[in-house]
């Protein structure tokens, strides 16, 4: 994969890739985590939204994040990867505000989230994968030449 260019190459300037290294298990991660959470939040939404619409609209949020963030690690390049490290830092708040929240008063939940119990559910990949994302776009950011 190519690596990442400060210059110009042929007249135009290359894309920092993100899907190297980490980043691939990054995309790999963030893909199936979307897939899961636009599943869930799709079929709770249509089957069962009355019962409890703060949860099943917080997993919709959830499955728009892990799109959004799947769509600009794969995009590359730097304005990619610092919308991607403000989502995931976004991310990670909702998690942690979710998570206590849950934690907290799960009576205002009564159908879990992706975040819930700071995504328990989900192997508590919710909460590690935001960190791991961001220490992963930091790390990738172009080197000033």
């Amino acid at each position: 994969m190519a690596e990442p260019v400060t210059g110009e190459k042929s007249g135009r300037q290359e894309r920092t890739t993100l899907v190297q290294g980490p980043g691939l298990l990054l995309v790999w991660l963030y893909g199936v985590m979307s897939v899961g959470a636009v599943s869930r939040s799709v079929y709770q939404i249509l089957t069962d939204f009355g019962s409890a619409p703060l949860a099943h609209v917080l997993s919709a949020v959830a499955a728009v994040v892990y799109a959004f963030i799947t769509y600009t690690l794969v995009r590359g390049g730097e304005k990619a990867r610092r919308a991607a490290l403000v989502c995931c830092a976004a991310e990670l708040a909702g998690v942690l505000i979710v998570g206590t929240w849950t934690v907290l008063d799960p009576s205002a939940f009564p159908d879990s989230t992706v975040w819930s119990e700071y995504g328990m559910g989900y192997l508590f990949i919710p909460v590690l994968l935001p960190v791991t994302g961001m220490l992963w776009l930091r790390r990738s950011r172009r080197q000033p030449a």
